[in-house]
């Protein structure tokens, strides 16, 4: 993969200070020729300097984000979706698979196979649009009921060929509409749950933005589940919470909080097995060192999870997500 510089990044408000340095070292770029040219002076020294200042203002904001502020860049328009992933973990080999068997293709779970180091790979996951029309397509990544039996379709394939299956998860929920409550959401996301705890072969899951409620875990049950440095993980999310707790939204920052959300909260807790380190400023920042992150952190989990029988996977399943969770007898 090659890096390639981001542009048009759009800046959070938390940024603003590194955002108002990068302005002055983009005036002094553009001052640089014209200085040289008529006087033979150059601005190394200070834009040097400017960097170095940026750098060090961007690393003590990222390392005291809130949760709240991870929200924020898990969200950011420009983060890497599921299509623009794919295209970068195999740029070469990307096949998908449509359909539910039952007529409907959501196309707010796509999936497909790809292939990687360790072999072919059966690769589900939500995907968000880019802009308005790409989001009405995609739902806001919010998948129905004939998307979570598109999903169950790829996982019995994957089973039936002996392909690893690698799931994407970045959704702010399944869709919550009337449709979807009508044509049985809760069922389909449930049959999953009980179908990915079965399968017989390799499951890991990435979340690789905002991970909610059981939209997120209809995809989700997995050997191993590891999450993004800034992405989320939650069974709501924090201004839904706010609303249900203290009747208003403007909560969701104590939301947020109180939740446990982080990947740095839930690795703690021994839900998430790992966090895959982003880009200096978040993945939209340099997604091609995003999707590396991930190539390089899953290969090797993939490889070593075919080596174990179909019963052993399973067990392990059952193990980790019977460990999940603890309570005190007074």
């Amino acid at each position: 993969m090659t890096s390639k510089p981001p542009k048009d990044i759009t800046p959070l408000d938390f940024e603003k200070p590194i955002v108002e340095i990068e302005d002055r070292i983009q005036a002094l770029l553009s001052q640089v020729s014209e200085q040289v040219s008529q006087h033979g002076e150059t601005l190394d020294d200070e834009i040097e300097a400017l960097k170095n200042k940026a750098q060090t203002i961007r690393n003590k904001v990222y390392a005291a984000l809130t949760p709240l502020q991870k929200l924020q860049i898990a969200r950011h328009p420009q983060r890497p979706n599921f299509t623009e992933l794919i295209q970068l973990l195999s740029p070469e080999c990307w096949f998908e698979l449509h359909g539910d068997r039952a007529g409907m293709d959501d196309r707010a779970i796509l999936g497909g196979i790809i292939e990687l180091a360790c072999g072919p790979v059966m690769v589900i996951g939500t995907q968000k649009g880019k802009g308005m029309k790409e989001n009405l397509t995609h739902n806001f990544g919010m998948a129905n009921p004939e998307g979570y039996r598109k999903a169950l379709k790829l996982f019995y394939h994957a089973e039936k060929f002996k392909m690893p299956i690698l799931t994407l998860i970045d959704t702010p929920g399944a869709y919550p509409g009337i449709m979807g409550e009508q044509n049985g959401i809760g069922q389909a996301i449930a049959f999953n749950i009980r179908e990915m705890a079965r399968l017989k072969t390799p499951i890991v899951s990435v979340v690789t933005g905002e991970g909610a409620s059981g939209g997120a875990l209809g995809v989700g049950v997995a050997n191993k589940i590891y999450m993004m440095e800034h992405a989320l993980y939650t069974v709501i999310s924090p201004e839904g919470c706010a609303s249900i707790l203290w009747r208003d939204a403007a909560f969701a920052e104590k939301a947020a909080d109180a939740l446990k959300i982080t990947a740095q909260d839930l690795i703690a807790m021994g839900i998430s097995d790992g966090i895959i380190a982003e880009p200096s400023g978040g993945g939209h920042r340099d997604p091609v060192k995003f999707a590396q992150a991930i190539v390089d952190t899953i290969v090797p989990v993939l490889s070593t999870l075919k080596q174990e029988t179909g019963d052993a996977l399973t067990n392990q399943r059952y193990e980790k997500y019977r460990s999940i969770g603890a309570f005190a007898i007074a």
